[in-house]
């Protein structure tokens, strides 16, 4: 199966967030500020939707809300929308190609949701990713 690569900026300062420093699943990550009660250092996380792999410089407990911060702007990307799965925070990034990524903000989460600005992109998207379109006889 083919695997669907995002390219993430922050929705505040549009800067990206996608880091070639740390490559994770084979393509670079999406590197955040993370901070929890006592500690506050760099997380990266897989740029791969659906991936749960990440690198964080401490240990994360599971079931731990954690709190993502932009690494340029320091913005907070928890949003009001709640995790309709374990009620904690959603984290709110942007797609460089235009639309959403959220992600819960406790740690062992699975609940995820991608968003694109309009159809065609998203029709497009998901072609290429999953290369519907890759045997000839389909074509018109």
């Amino acid at each position: 199966m083919n695997e669907l690569q995002v390219n993430i900026r922050c929705p505040y300062c549009k800067q990206s967030l996608m880091y070639d420093g740390q490559i994770i699943d084979g393509y670079p990550s999406v590197k955040v500020v993370i901070q929890n009660s006592n500690k506050r250092g760099m997380l990266y996380l897989s740029s791969i939707y659906g991936s749960y792999n990440i690198i964080s410089e401490f240990n994360i407990p599971m079931d731990e809300i954690i709190l993502f911060f932009c690494p340029d702007c320091q913005s907070s990307l928890l949003i009001k929308d709640l995790c309709d799965k374990c009620s904690a925070p959603m984290t709110l990034f942007e797609l460089l190609q235009g639309g959403k990524v959220q992600i819960c903000s406790r740690r062992g989460c699975k609940k995820h949701l991608i968003e694109f600005s309009d159809l065609s992109q998203e029709i497009s998207t998901l072609y290429n990713a999953y290369e519907i379109f890759a045997d000839p006889s389909c074509k018109k």
